[in-house]
């Protein structure tokens, strides 16, 4: 029987793509087609990959926090970090994972989350730029494969030049590292 993985708010699908590649089911939930808020697994779950958006909870929109606090935004968007975590509890996966930059949801969600178990960037798993991530979770820390980032402008990575909120940036921005994604797969079969 294959062991099935659920990747939550995940996009591009880009962080369970090994798993699909070595023949695991892999469920991605996902919005504008499934909102995680309104799901619901009806089988036994052997991996659970949360990847909440970051919009409002990102360091680097801090001077917006005020305004989105103020006019639903960040409930908004806490409500799908807690659907996430509600569905992790009813699961009871072998190993879990919820990453989100560096930012505020450590401190909106700590008493639920705690300290992250993981704080990386891409290069720490050979791709060559630089992006502060944390990882909640309950799963095996990947063994990391370091590489020099690559300086592409001032402020260092090509993250950092995809500015703008069109979805497209917003995709680009949030799609995990493949390095990383291959490490943490090898670390959680």
């Amino acid at each position: 029987m294959k062991k099935t993985i659920l990747d939550l708010c995940g996009g591009t699908g880009s962080w369970s793509k090994p798993y699909q590649e070595a023949g695991y089911e892999v469920v991605v939930i996902t919005l504008p087609t499934q909102d995680v808020r309104n799901y619901s697994p009806t089988f036994k779950v052997h991996g659970i990959f949360a990847a909440p958006p970051c919009t409002h909870f990102s360091g680097s929109g801090a001077q917006y926090w005020p305004a989105k606090d103020q006019d639903g935004r960040t409930a908004d968007s806490l409500s799908i970090v807690d659907a996430c975590l509600r569905i992790i509890k009813q699961t009871n996966p072998v190993w879990w994972a919820m990453e989100n930059p560096v930012g505020r949801l450590k401190k909106l969600r700590y008493d639920v989350l705690g300290e992250p178990r993981l704080l990386f960037h891409p290069c720490d798993y050979g791709d060559p730029y630089t992006k502060k991530t944390l990882v909640w979770g309950n799963f095996n820390e990947p063994l990391k494969n370091p590489v020099k980032p690559y300086r592409s402008c001032a402020q260092g990575s090509w993250i950092q030049k995809l500015g703008g909120s069109s979805e497209r940036t917003k995709l680009l921005r949030s799609i995990t590292p493949p390095g990383f994604a291959q490490a943490f797969f090898e670390a959680n079969p």
